[in-house]
């Protein structure tokens, strides 16, 4: 590992060049950055525009790149005779062409877009699938912003969390909203409706159902009491009778069928109807 002096306020503080394996090119490509820019060598790296590259940064940074490098790699970049070319050459291995490297990025893309929280999945488990895209974003050099996984975390989530995003949208920028905030926001709401019981999960969804049976066998036990449309009460114990009320007179001590009001206008209807049948036939005749 090459050793970079480097001094900062009268001191010295030694910076290592890492040494670039088959499997660790995306972090050695960062921190290989930030010590040529530390030393503003990565302007002989990658110049802006036309600026003239300094030649003697450009071999310096030459030297600093092939030092990080394993034999068999080494005698490959041997050849670019400046920090650009090796450079260059070290990512197109790596990573491929142009047009290879925005293939790939391309389908990776795409199965961000596609990415969905399942159906009974933990918040936690979901979170672990996002950062597992956001690696592999890494991988290919591009960068998965706070916006972006902010935007797709609240777009995807169960309906249960919905109460939460409406929430967060409505009093927080979240263009600016960092990734954990959100987090942190929606793995709150979801551990109060979990203790709570109301987010369907393992207690909550069958106690509701229960509830709604219990209600729907009160109602069928309370109208198999009724007789007759809801004449009588249910009644427990000796004197029953007593505590129940009569739908018909309103009086309490027996039931709507036991009625002597009932019957007595019953009769009296009777009648008037024969009284009734009688006038109009004396009539015909």
């Amino acid at each position: 590992m090459a050793i970079v002096p480097h001094d900062a306020g009268g001191s010295s503080v030694s910076m290592a060049m890492p040494m670039l394996t088959p499997d660790n090119y995306m972090v050695w490509a960062i921190k290989a950055h930030a010590i040529l820019d530390t030393h503003t060598l990565w302007e002989a790296v990658a110049p802006t525009g036309d600026a003239v590259v300094d030649g003697k940064k450009c071999k310096t940074a030459r030297a600093m790149l092939l030092g990080t490098l394993v034999e068999d790699i080494l005698l490959q970049v041997s050849a670019k005779l400046t920090a650009r070319e090796v450079w260059d050459s070290l990512k197109v291995r790596f990573i491929g062409a142009d047009r290879v490297w925005a293939a790939r990025l391309a389908t990776l893309r795409g199965d961000f877009d596609r990415l969905r929280m399942a159906d009974g999945e933990a918040l936690d488990v979901y979170v672990g699938r996002l950062g597992a895209m956001t690696a592999r974003y890494a991988s290919l050099g591009a960068t998965l912003g706070d916006a972006a996984l902010v935007k797709k975390l609240l777009d995807t989530v169960p309906d249960h969390l919905c109460p939460a995003v409406a929430g967060i949208e409505q009093f927080c920028n979240i263009d600016e909203m960092a990734f954990d905030e959100a987090l942190g926001r929606l793995r709150a709401f979801d551990e109060q409706t979990q203790h709570r019981g109301q987010d369907g999960g393992e207690h909550g969804g069958d106690q509701l159902l229960l509830t709604v049976a219990q209600w729907a066998a009160r109602e069928r036990q309370q109208g198999s009491a009724r007789d007759d449309g809801g004449g009588r009460s249910v009644a427990s114990g000796n004197g029953g009778n007593r505590r129940s009320r009569c739908y018909n007179c309103g009086q309490r001590g027996h039931f709507r069928r036991d009625c002597t009001h009932q019957r007595k206008a019953a009769v009296v209807e009777e009648r008037a109807l024969l009284a009734d049948v009688g006038v109009v036939d004396a009539g015909l005749l």
